[in-house]
């Protein structure tokens, strides 16, 4: 197992925890979280886009010259797709772009994204916020005493991972721009991981996303299964 030396409030270290190398230390899979992230992505998109065909444009029923004699080249609908004001030809209709990704596909992209910023050295562990109540000023004092707050664009992305009763750290850290994301245990998933720079865990928060994707977890889920 990797270990990782925990962050206090003040910046000093607390004591070493062990990630789990089921969960932290695996070889990123590559292939899978390219997959997991396309199909997140896709799901992301409305789907609402919509044109309409020549049968949905109005007007156009009446021939707009007879068949010959014109020296022109003969037409029936003035909404004809080549037509200014005609419908559009192979245009895009509403569809959904969802795509189904396997339970264990997802499971195995976010443990190799997890896997991937442990083995670069991105994961923080905080073992206490020092924040008491709601205030900006503590969260940016908080992401500056660790190291992860600069001005510019070369600003690291930050991924804090909290359970909604760590309520005024929240609140502290929310309004931090958009290189400052939070989300809750159950929230956290591949794309997330890999947009951003570090990942910032409470204790509690770790030892939950641990519980979930443990390989204990699936064997559990795989005994339920044949119940």
């Amino acid at each position: 197992m990797s270990s990782v030396t925990m962050k206090t409030a003040d910046g000093g270290d607390g004591r070493s925890i062990e990630l789990p190398d089921d969960v932290f230390g695996i070889e990123p899979n590559t292939a899978v979280m390219h997959q997991v992230v396309t199909a997140q992505l896709a799901a992301k998109r409305s789907g609402t886009h919509s044109t309409k065909t020549r049968a949905e444009v109005r007007g156009g029923g009446a021939k707009p010259w007879r068949q010959k004699g014109t020296g022109r080249a003969r037409q029936g609908s003035i909404r004809s797709p080549h037509w200014r004001g005609g419908g559009v030809a192979h245009g895009p209709k509403p569809r959904d772009y969802s795509q189904r990704t396997p339970k264990k596909m997802v499971r195995l992209a976010l443990r190799s994204a997890l896997s991937d910023r442990a083995g670069d050295d991105k994961v923080i562990v905080v073992d206490e916020w020092g924040i008491d109540a709601p205030r900006t000023k503590d969260g940016v004092k908080l992401l500056e005493t660790l190291g992860l707050r600069e001005k510019g664009a070369r600003a690291p992305r930050v991924l804090l991972v909290l359970f909604r009763t760590e309520d005024a750290v929240w609140k502290s850290l929310r309004n931090l721009g958009e290189r400052v994301q939070i989300v809750l245990p159950e929230e956290i998933n591949t794309y997330d991981v890999l947009v951003n720079d570090w990942l910032v865990f409470s204790k509690a928060a770790l030892d939950s996303v641990v519980a979930r994707l443990s390989d204990g977890d699936t064997e559990r889920e795989a005994e339920s299964g044949h119940e």
